[in-house]
């Protein structure tokens, strides 16, 4: 896979997901919306055909994971938690966690079930725990559920982006709010890059 150059003033958001129909892939999509606002913000979803013998090619993505300046984890709550197709990956990310390889970078979550709870914050707190194992930077909401004008975070989660979805159909709320995490992430993941720019000009 060839290697992919950014310019320096932009950020390079990965979104990283498993959607088993419709409903977290459009979430991604409004992550990648409000991301690409700031920055390059490119999906990589995981499909079942990639995962082989419970392993997921992580290896052909490496240099999209290694450039990017954030990962944002995303997955459907299955049973208290993500699903076994983004575990898959996270087993997979062990070669990275060795080296530290993402550390520093930024990361995010976002998740979405059937239930208005549905231990979706058990979800949000296993991609948390992946990104401070690989030495990351959590980023979550900074909207007060409640006390939004657009009615961001309709939830009340400051984990990370969460969907309630019982009939497939996502809520404008929720789909705002996954942009809205985007747009910071990206935003944050700018001031951090435009900071260490002007460190090394000063050194």
């Amino acid at each position: 896979m060839a290697i992919i150059h950014y310019a320096n003033d932009m950020s390079h958001i990965q979104i990283v997901y498993y959607s088993s129909g419709d409903s977290t892939h459009r979430l991604a999509e409004a992550i990648q919306e409000g991301a690409a606002e700031y920055g390059h913000a490119r999906l990589l979803r995981i499909l079942p055909q990639h995962i082989q013998h419970g392993r997921y090619p992580i290896q052909a993505f490496a240099d999209e994971l290694q450039d990017a300046s954030a990962i944002i984890f995303g997955s459907p709550t299955f049973m208290g938690g993500p699903a076994a197709q983004f575990k898959a990956f996270a087993d997979a990310s062990s070669a990275n966690w060795c080296r530290q390889a993402w550390a520093d970078k930024i990361a995010a979550g976002f998740t979405i079930g059937g239930n208005l709870n549905g231990d979706q914050q058990c979800t949000l707190a296993y991609f948390s725990t992946l990104a401070a194992q690989h030495g990351m930077l959590w980023c979550g909401l900074d909207i007060a559920a409640g006390y939004s004008p657009e009615g961001l975070n309709r939830l009340g989660c400051q984990l990370g982006a969460t969907a309630h979805s019982p009939d497939g159909k996502l809520h404008p709320s929720d789909l705002a709010t996954a942009h809205h995490l985007g747009r910071r992430v990206a935003g944050l993941a700018n001031r951090m890059r435009a900071a260490a720019l002007k460190k090394e000009q000063q050194t």
